[in-house]
């Protein structure tokens, strides 16, 4: 098994993402910059060696963390920035945040970057059979598995659909439901519909899901 707590991050190239919105049926595009992503999601292994904390029931060093919050998740940033010696990417002033994108240290994606690097140039609601990609109810015999199990998209990046759904920077629609925040990428519980690269999720940033993660970007 491997427990390595260091993050592998795969740089991507610039490009352009189209976004939509169900509700107000809006389209528009976003263009991206060059980023690192995190090649599998944060591991429970990784969480515990910055924070000292073991989240979730489903135990298992190589399974992604799970049971965090969106805060957890911002926290966990700013902890491995500092472990590292880099910049900060968020201002944590109780419950005010504020997010430096200048800064050089660890954050989350934003929901834009996370369906660019999802889709890996890809066309489709899926960057190749489900089966292949992803941990789903249809095959996941209803439990999380370890991280890096399934094919990976054209990128190089694994888990971006199925096993636990990533926690993204974005409010998902301010208007009508205040700080909640995106989810993204489906997970070990969901039926096949909700692994697609499109599809948006959304949990208020303190709740805590056994069917929820997250991965890191600078």
């Amino acid at each position: 098994m491997v427990t390595d707590v260091t993050i592998d991050m795969t740089g991507l190239p610039p490009g352009r993402v189209t976004l939509s919105d169900r509700r107000t049926q809006r389209v528009w595009p976003v263009d991206i910059a060059p980023f690192r992503l995190g090649t599998v999601p944060v591991t429970q292994a990784q969480y515990f060696e910055i924070t000292g904390e073991r989240p979730g029931t489903a135990r298992g060093d190589n399974r992604p963390v799970e049971g965090v919050s969106w805060w957890d998740a911002v926290r966990f940033c700013n902890a491995l920035s500092a472990r590292e010696g880099l910049r900060p990417a968020y201002a944590i002033d109780a419950e005010d945040i504020a997010w430096d994108d200048s800064a050089d240290g660890y954050r989350l994606p934003t929901e834009a970057e996370w369906e660019y690097a999802c889709r890996a140039g890809t066309a489709g609601p899926r960057y190749g059979p489900l089966d292949d990609v992803a941990w789903y109810r249809g095959n996941s015999e209803e439990r999380i598995h370890d991280v890096g199990g399934k094919a990976p998209n054209p990128w190089g990046l694994y888990d971006m659909l199925g096993n636990t759904w990533d926690w993204c920077w974005d409010v998902y629609d301010a208007e009508v439901y205040g700080t909640y925040r995106v989810l993204r990428g489906g997970g070990w519980f969901d039926e096949h519909w909700s692994c697609r690269a499109s599809v948006r999720r959304r949990s208020h940033p303190a709740l805590r899901l056994d069917d929820v993660g997250f991965r890191v970007a600078r």
